[in-house]
């Protein structure tokens, strides 16, 4: 079944495919020691160690944890508090990603793990990238049994900031690699170039939430627009399969000048790059602010097809989901919202032979 939640912040399906035998933990900050690891890339400054995962580049006292809320100093070594530390498990469709051009129609296993080194006011995920949750244990090789026996062949990590687990998700992702699974990151992209690129070794497709300026990030995120759009190119150019999606926020990055940027950037990165737009929906520290009008999407559609973007897309509405030859036009996938319907490519091109940019099998 898509689209079943199997762990979540409050509750485990209990008659899930997904048998889970282990016991919630609740602990309000970090893991029992036992359950600790120590983090990548970091570097002792004095007493003190500085995380280098991202480029908030947190300096850490002995018993002091991060900005994402992951990561502590620990007897002055770096440790992460998220390894085999679940707070989200589901079975979705790869469209829900959003990834549209990777795999249509196929299933994947989506995991989190608490936590986030962005302070997006806006958040959807809020109650657990930003609030205390419920975990339950589970290790790399489990994640990978637990796919096995639901015959999915896509772990995606996302819900919450996976660079705040990325010692969890890179040993799944490499396990996954063996197992002939495929890898998807769903990210904010703000993480340093060094940590991603031993990432995308073991990465297949990506979607960077590429939020607005930096005037943005900086007031409503707590991050730089630079080291995401650093990130982004570092992704294309990796060969991993990417998409980007834009969350249009009434009054703060929806002005046609901003999308007209946004649009501009992709397209010169390249124009086969499918971009998602989505509507806000109030909620979080911005629940005082309208939702999204269809008339904002639809117009941020135009300019960015305008700007020469290929396939562009405004999933969360269920309007312009479908996918269409950029040749002759004719439908090619029919989506209904995040669930696939149709499919009429063939080895990936239309039959006026046109090839339809993607990963198809």
């Amino acid at each position: 079944m898509f689209g079943k939640t199997i762990v979540s912040t409050n509750t485990i399906a209990k008659n899930s495919s997904l048998v889970l035998t282990l016991k919630y933990i609740y602990k309000e900050n970090k893991l029992k020691t036992n359950m600790e690891k120590e983090g990548m890339f970091w570097s002792k400054i004095g007493n003190k160690v500085r995380c280098e995962l991202c480029p908030h580049f947190c300096v850490l006292a002995k018993g002091e944890v991060g900005k994402c809320g992951a990561r502590e100093n620990i007897n002055n070594k770096l440790a992460s508090l998220s390894y085999s530390r679940l707070c989200s498990l589901a079975i979705d469709p790869i469209e829900k990603k959003p990834l549209y051009h990777f795999l249509p129609g196929s299933k994947t296993l989506s995991i989190a793990s608490p936590g986030c080194n962005l302070k997006c006011k806006h958040c959807q995920n809020w109650q657990i990238s930003q609030a205390k949750v419920r975990t339950i244990e589970m290790s790399p090789e489990q994640v990978i049994k637990e796919a096995k026996k639901d015959k999915i062949k896509i772990i995606s990590y996302t819900f919450t900031e996976p660079t705040t687990f990325y010692e969890y998700m890179l040993d799944i992702a490499k396990l996954a690699r063996k197992s002939r699974m495929k890898n998807v990151l769903v990210t904010n992209g703000f993480i340093n170039p060094e940590p991603l690129r031993e990432l995308l070794k073991y990465i297949d497709g990506v979607n960077v939430d590429l939020k607005g300026d930096d005037e943005f990030y900086q007031k409503i995120c707590d991050g730089k627009l630079k080291p995401v759009l650093d990130s982004i190119k570092l992704i294309y150019d990796s060969g991993a399969w990417l998409e980007i999606t834009n969350l249009l926020i009434p009054g703060l990055n929806d002005s046609h000048e901003q999308i007209s940027r946004l649009a501009e950037f992709v397209a010169k990165l390249d124009k086969n790059i499918p971009l998602h737009f989505s509507a806000f929906f109030p909620c979080y520290k911005l629940g005082n602010l309208k939702s999204t009008t269809i008339e904002t999407l639809r117009s941020a559609r135009n300019i960015a097809k305008a700007k020469g973007l290929s396939y562009v897309y405004t999933g969360n509405v269920n309007e312009s989901n479908d996918t269409y030859c950029p040749r002759c036009n004719k439908l090619l996938t029919k989506r209904d919202y995040f669930y696939h319907n149709e499919n009429k490519l063939k080895k990936g091109k239309c039959s006026c032979k046109q090839e339809i940019a993607g990963v198809w099998q």
